[in-house]
């Protein structure tokens, strides 16, 4: 018997896979359980129409993606910080006063958790950070903390 499976099973497939099981495994546990739908005509249908959207809204979302890495690619994002006398700051700066500052400098909004630094800013200079836009797109912008 064919079924479509709506939940993740182990050893047999992920959400929206059309496999081929024993009728009694089907009938006795994947459906009982929520796990599997019959794979009827009008099922298969209309799981085909849900991937050809799904893959339409993963083009567009990462085509928009390779837009936003143009645009922040090379930038650079000025931020202000006190001093204590040499060239240590007082704290550090954190991804949130860069996303922050990304958004008064550049009017691009990038949510925190997206920004990676390699080390954290405790000291003025020029940093780099790498922004995780799309799971295999990233956008490197330059980092210049000067004292207030």
């Amino acid at each position: 018997m064919k079924v479509i499976l709506i939940k993740d099973v182990k050893k047999l497939g992920t959400i929206g896979e059309i496999k081929e099981v024993s009728d009694g495994y089907a009938r006795n546990y994947l459906i009982p359980q929520g796990m599997a739908l019959e794979a009827t005509q009008t099922r298969l249908k209309e799981t085909q129409e849900k991937d050809i959207k799904q893959q339409k809204r993963k083009g567009k979302e990462e085509a928009d993606a390779r837009a936003l890495q143009e645009k922040l690619n090379g930038k650079s994002v000025k931020l202000l910080a006190r001093t204590g006398g040499s060239d240590k700051l007082f704290g550090a700066i954190t991804v949130k006063e860069i996303a922050e500052a990304l958004q008064k400098q550049h009017g691009t909004s990038i949510d925190k958790k997206k920004i990676e630094l390699k080390d954290p800013i405790k000291h003025l200079g020029t940093y780099e950070a790498k922004i995780k836009i799309y799971p295999s797109i990233q956008a490197q912008i330059q980092i210049i903390v000067a004292a207030e």
